[in-house]
């Protein structure tokens, strides 16, 4: 029983969240930022719960560096591409494909994502992305047919950076890899 018990502790020692911006911090932050309507937005189109608003509010990872705030509410000229982006999510998640995730990067403004050297054009300022993080023992080639077989019809960005963080939007059919580039993609287009 002591064994059973010391492994369940190291598990849950090793599951720590791979942000620092947690829910603590996310009230913190919201008590002086206006989040209501875009979370009766995401209510209203049954999105909300998808993805912990704390996570889905997550601005670039270099924040502190960038000195920029840790949260952002995404323009309101953003929010449908918010709602393809959680549909797609949530499909993912029900099909299977996606079920264990964390959110850590969404929504940058332009300033902050030159800062954090994001794409000149990144969908994370124009539309809505997420990067997100698997948990180590995930096959990712499953997000990969995804892509394959309905990224065109779903519009899916589908790409993987060398951290090994995986980008997901609904602004464009199209993949990349480590060197930004659609030839090291893990997810080549088939022949």
């Amino acid at each position: 029983m002591k064994k059973l018990l010391l492994a369940a502790g190291l598990l849950i020692a090793g599951a720590a969240h791979a942000d620092e911006r947690d829910l603590w911090m996310f009230a913190q932050w919201a008590g002086d930022h206006q989040t209501r309507p875009f979370r009766e937005m995401l209510v209203d189109a049954r999105l909300y719960g998808v993805v912990p608003i704390h996570q889905l509010l997550r601005s670039a990872s270099d924040w502190k560096l960038c000195r920029a705030s840790p949260f952002a509410v995404p323009p309101t000229g953003n929010w449908p591409a918010v709602r393809s982006t959680l549909s797609l999510i949530k499909m993912l998640n029900d099909q299977g494909i996606l079920r264990q995730f964390e959110v850590v990067s969404a929504y940058r403004d332009p300033r902050l994502n030159t800062c954090a050297g994001g794409a000149a054009n990144s969908a994370h300022t124009r539309a809505f992305a997420v990067d997100i993080l698997l948990p180590a023992w995930t096959d990712p080639n499953p997000l990969c047919r995804f892509w394959q077989q309905h990224g065109q019809a779903w519009s899916m960005g589908l790409g993987r950076y060398p951290s090994g963080r995986i980008h997901l939007d609904t602004a464009g059919y199209r993949t990349w890899g480590g060197d930004g580039s659609a030839g090291s993609s893990f997810c080549l287009k088939p022949k």
